[in-house]
């Protein structure tokens, strides 16, 4: 039998296309706030999955810029509850690049990266009110 609380080790991951949209500075650039934005994105599943509701983003405890992102890249976030308290809960996020924008080889060409490159990691806390939980797994 496990010691583990209900939600410890619950998964999210989430995959999209950074557009020109994204490119905040010049070369295409994505500006790493996006990645955060992402993390929030799944934190806020990952609170609705355990509790059933979008909880609140109380702080996050480190972030590291680890790679470049450009327009045209491929961004898999992904994040993991690590602890569940009365109302806090600590998780973990990672950024990875799986496809990259190949624009040196023609302006619609890619390449899928094996293995992806970590872009970005970070870790935080939410909350959930206890009166807002409808725990859900």
């Amino acid at each position: 039998m496990s010691d583990a609380k209900p939600g410890v080790g619950l998964e999210v991951k989430l995959r999209l296309r950074m557009s020109a949209h994204d490119a905040h500075y010049g070369g295409h650039l994505v500006d790493g706030a996006r990645m955060l934005g992402l993390f929030g994105d799944v934190a806020t599943e990952l609170l609705i999955q355990l509790d059933g509701d979008e909880g609140l983003f109380r702080a996050y405890d480190q972030v590291e810029f680890l790679a470049p992102v450009y327009a045209g890249d491929y961004i898999e976030a992904w994040g993991t509850i690590r602890e569940v308290g009365n109302t806090s809960r600590k998780m973990s996020f990672e950024a990875r690049k799986v496809i990259r924008a190949a624009p040196e080889i023609s302006a619609s060409a890619a390449v899928i990266l094996d293995p992806p490159v970590i872009v970005c990691r970070a870790s935080g806390t939410c909350v959930t009110p206890k009166d807002k939980q409808r725990r859900t797994s």
